[in-house]
């Protein structure tokens, strides 16, 4: 793990919040309102680190034996959480506790805009701490998508989506949201946000500007085709006139029969 925690920082677009809004129906306003509440809006500081809160009661719970035993002699861990007030910047504190374990140091920090809590890397959709830890460096719209799978795996979508404050505060802050005011201050914002004109994005009904189907192609038109040629015609053949035959024969046996005769002299 690179110490410093600095990647590419890439901020969030404007048309992120209601993208990955509409993952869990809920609208820009609604993320706007989370997101002002958990982090004011950024997830990376001055120098370009993702937004961190370092968490000692959660890293002397994720320590045992001699490590813990190290980590309370540092001012690292303690047992119970606000037994201290907690320093401006969290990063000297994560880096020596790295220094004792690193996967447990990693745990105990709150990331990003969504300011999720790194023992919750599997409900925020990584395989290790380790690679949400550099998802959060690399992206605001990585951090803000893996708050919302984690909404999404503790079944606070509903809540977020009927504006159920108290009982969204409570199920992603803990039953101590009311000391911080998370619920009435969600409520603020989600007002304040309302009154603002939302990022234009397609909704999931009808859209007037749908591609209409092109019309089917015209049958094609028939090809003449010239009729065949008329194969050439035979000579005519002259054809007898009806009694034409019989008379010719009468002639013949006429003319047959004055030979004969002539023949006797």
């Amino acid at each position: 793990m690179d110490l410093s925690f600095k990647g590419a920082a890439r901020r969030l677009d404007d048309i992120d919040l209601p993208k990955l809004g509409a993952r869990i129906g809920v609208g820009e306003d609604e993320i706007h309102a989370f997101l002002d509440v958990e982090t004011s809006g950024h997830g990376f500081d001055a120098v370009g680190r993702p937004v961190i809160l370092f968490e000692p009661h959660v890293f002397y719970r994720n320590l045992s034996g001699a490590k813990r035993a190290t980590a309370v002699a540092a001012g690292l861990a303690y047992p119970k959480w606000g037994e201290k007030p907690y320093p401006r910047d969290s990063y000297p504190r994560l880096r020596a506790a790295c220094a004792i374990d690193e996967t447990a140091a990693l745990k105990s920090a709150s990331w990003g805009l969504g300011q999720v809590l790194g023992e919750n890397f599997k409900a925020a959709g990584f395989l290790t701490v380790q690679a949400m830890a550099e998802a959060m460096m690399a992206d605001e719209a990585l951090q803000l998508g893996a708050a919302i799978d984690f909404i999404v795996e503790k079944r606070l979508d509903d809540n977020l989506r009927n504006h159920d404050w108290a009982g969204f505060a409570k199920g992603y802050n803990g039953a101590g949201y009311r000391k911080n005011s998370y619920d009435t201050r969600l409520a603020e914002a989600y007002r304040k946000w309302s009154r603002i004109k939302d990022t234009p994005w397609p909704s999931a009904g009808p859209v007037s500007s749908a591609v209409v189907p092109a019309a089917p192609p015209e049958p094609a038109k028939p090809i003449a085709v010239p009729p065949p040629a008329a194969a050439p015609s035979a000579p005519p053949v002259a054809v007898a006139k009806p009694g034409f035959r019989a008379a010719l024969i009468a002639a013949v046996l006429k003319l047959s029969a004055i030979l004969k005769l002539f023949g006797r002299k």
